[in-house]
């Protein structure tokens, strides 16, 4: 399959990702909840027509992302919203195009309320239960000092006051982990909510539970459709749910090509013609891709490289049973997620093309990148600076 296809090569596996909504097609059907994709993870529209079918719509976290989720869906289907840095400029545009918008935070939706009217008329705020289940405070939004979502206790205080501040909120929404396999860090925040907030609940029209959760197994699918029904039943709420990478995150693998092998103080190095900014989270995380041709134990090693002039352009030590050589393919499974979206051609190194593997096992190609989308991201634009012009820096002015 690989050898027909130019390197390096994002392959996304359109019967992969039908497979990874199919766990909740029936709950969504039998207890009515809202599944959105969290389109973030991966927002290229050939995958977003193909997960629509499934899905009541899409999570988005900024005006463009609304944008595009609405091209896809057309008049039908939900867009929720929920991001810290709401611009005044874009509010009314966004508010057109999104049906729930849970505000950031008290502050937030203060200065915003009296012109927040989504198109579906959901107005929420996003709560920070305050509960952590992830060890990297980079990835954590219940860190100390967070600023995703506004404290059960700035929440609880605002009760105890009487309310005022949260009249016009039909919803919450929060978001608390990444990747989970198990559903306890939800039981976890869901009795923390409870106990802080149980009463506003009643008050309440629905509640989003955000993603990163693996819903895909039957076990997995039966806890998950006991939280849906409590939560409908003890309080009458509408349920949304919005994974990313547990819908992409398995069903994309980056096809590379190996363009040199040389000895490094007695390792043998191999250099791919891709990089790990075309899979930021390598370096971020520190981590090794799953790599399909590598053997556990196999006879011959080597430090897997990218092509980058960065020295930590690594994807890590991987062992084979049979030798590297210039022009073999190597593939990183399992990549789908948060890779091509944050994808840069550092060094000037193109961008990876885009092909689908069809449900008929077909591979077609669905992008591709050139020099003249490297210049154009380069090159400035004659029309827009004549469009505006900006008078001579001043420092940090307070915008009201």
């Amino acid at each position: 399959m690989s050898f027909s296809i130019l390197t390096p090569a994002f392959v996304y596996d359109e019967a992969a990702l039908r497979q990874a909504l199919s766990w909740l097609a029936p709950l969504r059907a039998e207890r009515g909840f809202k599944l959105l994709f969290s389109i973030k993870a991966l927002p290229f529209v050939d995958i977003l027509e193909c997960l629509r079918p499934l899905l009541d719509g899409f999570s988005v976290s900024s005006l463009f992302e609304a944008r595009l989720a609405r091209e896809v869906l057309g008049d039908k289907g939900v867009i929720h919203i929920t991001t810290p840095g709401l611009r005044a400029d874009e509010f009314s545009e966004i508010t057109r195009r999104c049906d729930h918008v849970s505000f950031n935070s008290l502050a937030q939706w203060q200065r915003c309320r009296d012109r927040a009217r989504p198109a579906g008329g959901r107005r929420g705020l996003r709560i920070n239960p305050g509960v952590s289940h992830l060890g990297d405070p980079r990835y954590d939004p219940c860190r100390p000092h967070s600023k995703l979502g506004a404290a059960l206790g700035v929440v609880r205080s605002a009760l105890d006051a009487g309310g005022a501040d949260l009249v016009g909120l039909s919803g919450v929404h929060f978001h608390t982990m990444h990747a989970a396999r198990d559903l306890s860090p939800l039981h976890a925040t869901l009795a923390r909510v409870e106990e802080v907030l149980g009463a506003w609940l009643w008050r309440l029209e629905w509640i989003n539970l955000g993603g990163g959760y693996y819903v895909d197994r039957p076990e997995a699918v039966e806890e998950f459709a006991c939280i849906v029904g409590s939560l409908q039943r003890r309080y009458g709420l509408e349920v949304l749910f919005e994974p990313g990478k547990a819908v992409v995150g398995e069903a994309a693998c980056l096809i590379a090509s190996v363009v040199d092998v040389f000895p490094s103080e007695g390792r043998q190095v191999a250099v791919l013609d891709t990089t790990v900014a075309h899979l930021p989270q390598v370096f971020e995380y520190q981590t090794s891709p799953a790599l399909r041709e590598a053997v556990r134990g196999g006879r011959y090693r080597y430090l897997i490289a990218g092509s980058s002039c960065l020295a930590g352009d690594l994807f890590g030590d991987y062992e084979f049973s049979e030798p590297l050589g210039v022009g073999d393919r190597l593939t990183f499974d399992g990549i789908g997620a948060y890779s091509l979206v944050k994808a840069s051609r550092f060094n000037g190194i193109n961008l990876p093309a885009i092909y689908a593997k069809e449900s008929t096992g077909r591979i077609v190609l669905k992008k591709r990148y050139d020099y003249l989308d490297y210049r154009d991201q380069w090159v400035n634009s004659a029309d827009a600076c004549e469009r505006e012009e900006v008078g001579p820096w001043r420092g940090v002015a307070r915008v009201r």
